[in-house]
């Protein structure tokens, strides 16, 4: 009989880990139990999960990890890096939703589709990547491998729940005072805003993160840092724009790639086509493209507007979307722990 692992989701109650205790079920994942933690405001909090199974919160502290096989962490930098030793000294692996540890040397930073074998080097945490960067390196490697890339342009357009749940919420409380009284709200600031540096109710924000010190935001070069790491391509030059837009739930990304060699805009086609958990949504004349209404709520990433970059040689333009809070962060942790069993089934067979 397979093993069964005992799981806890730290950040129960958030956007994220309530996906991840759904993508759980759905999945099948081989676990025997389930804890849900959190900080002392959630404690004793019922969670009926989509299967119906009644939880109740419990405290995110170092003895609730006790006998906890795999914990599937998305509660903040903070709270990983304070917790990720007391998991590991007990024996279990996180899978961490976290920027905490996504650039340390030795710990594994993993989209399975992209890099499945980094896992092997775990030292107990493995890093679940920037809810961009997740989908963008998915279509990027398998492009990569085929034709070498020589530089990639990304701009990404990124929905709110982004920056959680209250960020949603302001989205729509502002949307409404706006659509209520228009001119005033639009002619100052006054209006209260607590999310984002400035309102996001119709409009754009191109700034998520704080600034460093070359005039990228962290935002950016968190895209940047972590495509060359799981791409195993430390020098690719890329470059990124990270843009904050008022959609609930769905990432957005404008991508320019040049390759090394001669390609033709039906070797990308193919390539994309073959892709597993990539969908190439592309019929210009039927106005059919990816959107991230549409995307919401599904496992692909889906990819349009694949055309010749008319001014330089051997690049192309594409337009990806993907929910950012399935292959973005939930969907991905889980198939991360899902490659894991793998890799620990095979070493027990």
């Amino acid at each position: 009989m397979d093993k069964k692992y005992s799981v806890a989701i730290l950040g129960a109650t958030g956007n994220v880990g309530r996906l991840i205790l759904e993508i759980l079920e759905q999945r099948n994942f081989p676990y025997s139990s389930i804890k849900l933690l959190a900080s002392p405001r959630s404690v004793g909090q019922k969670v009926i999960s989509p299967k119906g199974h009644e939880y109740i919160v419990e405290l995110a502290c170092p003895s609730a990890f006790d006998g906890v096989d795999m914990v599937f962490a998305s509660a903040g930098s903070a709270v990983s890096k304070e917790l990720a030793p007391e998991i590991i000294k007990r024996g279990g692996v996180i899978i961490d939703n976290s920027s905490a540890f996504r650039m340390e040397s030795g710990v594994p930073l993993v989209v399975p589709q992209v890099n499945a074998d980094d896992i092997k080097n775990h030292k107990g945490i493995i890093a679940n990547p920037n809810c961009s960067t997740a989908p963008l390196v998915l279509v990027l490697k398998p492009l990569d491998e085929r034709f070498g890339i020589k530089r990639v342009v990304v701009s990404t357009y990124q929905s709110v729940s982004g920056a959680g749940k209250s960020a949603m919420d302001e989205l729509t409380t502002a949307s409404r005072k706006l659509l209520q009284n228009p001119e005033p709200a639009l002619s100052s600031d006054e209006h209260k805003y607590e999310a984002f540096v400035h309102p996001i109710a119709f409009n754009l924000i191109p700034q998520i993160d704080v600034f460093t010190e070359n005039g990228y935001t962290k935002e950016e070069m968190k895209l940047i840092n972590e495509s060359r790491k799981m791409l195993h391509r430390p020098d690719l030059a890329i470059t990124c724009t990270a843009v904050r837009v008022p959609v609930y739930i769905s990432h957005s990304e404008s991508v320019n790639v040049e390759f090394e060699q001669d390609v033709s805009l039906e070797d990308i086609r193919s390539v994309m086509e073959s892709t597993p958990d990539l969908v190439l949504e592309d019929n210009p004349s039927q106005n059919q493209y990816p959107r991230p209404a549409q995307v919401a709520g599904k496992d692909p990433v889906f990819v349009g507007r694949l055309r010749e970059d008319e001014s330089r040689a051997n690049s192309f333009n594409f337009w990806l979307v993907s929910d950012n809070l399935r292959i973005g962060a939930a969907l991905n942790a889980v198939r991360i722990g899902e490659a894991l069993v793998s890799q620990l089934q095979k070493v027990s067979a």
